[in-house]
């Protein structure tokens, strides 16, 4: 298959970084809108409970003194009249309808209706059974289904079939201190609940315009509190770059001049001199490979960092990156296998898919004990590129799993001193595989070994 020319795009690094600062800006904006919005929600729950009790006790009120005033009139009317029983009254209109007032009943001591009238005469014995059900003396909130219109001169005849709401209140009748009956009478409150309604319409109306100004505050607040976050993070960024870049020159210095002067003495006479330069080549070499790593985190930051992307072969750069850690693996007596297809053409960046190979064999293989196994997995089809490598080392721990790719993060600090690790190569396989747009997932088992597996869209076709 022939390659399909090279291209040089800028790579979409910055999406890490903007990842980052957009879940920190939008945890911020979430708690802050949340702190405003259960204000919001609690001011409009204590604003319709107010207005609920006060208009409900405003309406109790009328209709206790509506009650009071009828029931007072009543025995003056006796005691002028000089009459000692309500029956007497029957065909006396001393009651007159109240406001809203959907009846009124004058009941005698055996639980005969005296004298009444109510809004639609079909439905008093619903009243009535109301009225047995209830206690005397204490006011009621019950509904009634109206079926029918009422008829002319009827206090309020209903228009439609609706649950009408009422409130009743009674009032006891005495004549000289003896109880001869009791009154009652009902209130027709079904407008304060339509009234009740729309003002929880305008107050949820008033709280979904409210809420977008509280999102709207909320960024505005959390953009305000990001900018010396994303100031020292630039800063920060920058120092990096600049020491690593900086670093660089002076250690390849070091690494030649121990190179010269290894070359200089005879082993034989300088045993002392071959051993120190040796370990200062390896300590070179060490602080080398850190600034490369930090050069490399600081320049996908700061969106330096270019990939050249490419149709290729994958299996032969797995062969290589197999073959250059195999001296490593063979110090420890560990097996290295490539289980993947004869042919498998991906498309992204060559070097750094390489070095996502080299990043994860090298680690297996610095946390596999003595004699283990580490195995390197290709697959995938047409449109992904799979990567998988397991080994048969320490593992890691549960909680851990997902912290392993933060810079410098270390689960057990004093191995990974014996091993050399600066915690940073998993951080780097991290960002090679987001700016390829996959994904990266790690499963372990404490004394049993780690598994990485890698998946890379491309929509290659054949």
């Amino acid at each position: 298959m022939n390659l399909n020319p090279l291209s040089y795009i800028r790579s979409v690094t910055s999406h890490r970084e903007k990842d980052v600062f957009k879940s920190t800006q939008g945890k911020l904006t979430r708690i802050y809108s949340g702190i405003l919005v259960l204000f919001l929600i609690v001011f409009i729950v204590i604003v319709y409970f107010v207005l609920h009790f006060v208009i409900m006790q405003n309406q109790e009120k009328e209709l206790q003194t509506l009650v009071n005033q009828e029931a007072a009139y009543i025995e003056e009317y006796l005691l002028k009249n000089n009459q000692t029983d309500l029956h007497d009254m029957q065909n006396q209109e001393v009651v007159f309808a109240g406001v809203n007032q959907y009846f009124y009943y004058v009941v005698g001591t055996n639980g005969e209706v005296i004298m009444g009238q109510e809004a639609n005469r079909r439905i008093r014995p619903d009243i009535l059974r109301i009225l047995q059900e209830g206690h005397q003396n204490e006011i009621q909130k019950k509904t009634l289904r109206m079926e029918s219109r009422g008829n002319k001169g009827e206090f309020h005849p209903s228009e439609t079939n609706q649950d009408i709401r009422l409130i009743i209140a009674s009032k006891p009748i005495y004549y000289n201190g003896q109880f001869i009956g009791q009154l009652y009478a009902g209130k027709d409150i079904s407008f304060v609940y339509q009234l009740f309604h729309w003002i929880l319409i305008i107050l949820v109306a008033l709280g979904g315009i409210f809420f977008g100004i509280a999102i709207a505050i909320s960024t505005s607040m959390s953009k305000r509190a990001m900018v010396p976050i994303s100031g020292a993070f630039s800063r920060q960024r920058e120092f990096v770059a600049d020491a690593s870049h900086e670093l660089r020159t002076p250690l390849s210095v070091l690494l030649s001049s121990v190179d010269a002067m290894e070359m200089t003495i005879e082993p034989q006479k300088e045993d002392f001199s071959g051993k120190m330069l040796s370990n200062m080549r390896q300590e070179v070499k060490r602080m080398t490979q850190l600034v490369s790593d930090l050069l490399t985190l600081a320049r996908s930051d700061s969106n330096a960092v270019e990939l050249r992307t490419e149709t290729f072969d994958f299996c032969p750069h797995a062969e290589k990156a197999l073959k250059s850690v195999s001296p490593l693996a063979a110090s420890k007596q560990i097996s290295l296998s490539l289980n993947a297809p004869p042919v498998r053409m991906v498309i992204g960046d060559p070097q750094r898919l390489s070095q996502l190979l080299y990043i994860f064999l090298d680690n297996a293989i610095k946390y596999t004990p003595n004699g283990g196994e580490v195995k390197l997995f290709l697959s995938g089809d047409e449109t992904e590129l799979g990567i998988a490598v397991q080994d048969t080392g320490i593992g890691i721990k549960k909680e851990d799993c997902q912290r392993i790719f933060e810079r410098f993060f270390r689960s057990d600090k004093s191995r990974t001193r014996q091993t050399g690790g600066h915690g940073l190569g998993l951080s780097i396989a991290k960002w090679i595989v987001e700016t390829h747009k996959g994904t990266i997932k790690v499963s372990s088992e404490i004394g049993k070994g780690s598994t990485f597996i890698v998946r890379i869209p491309y929509g290659l076709k054949r």
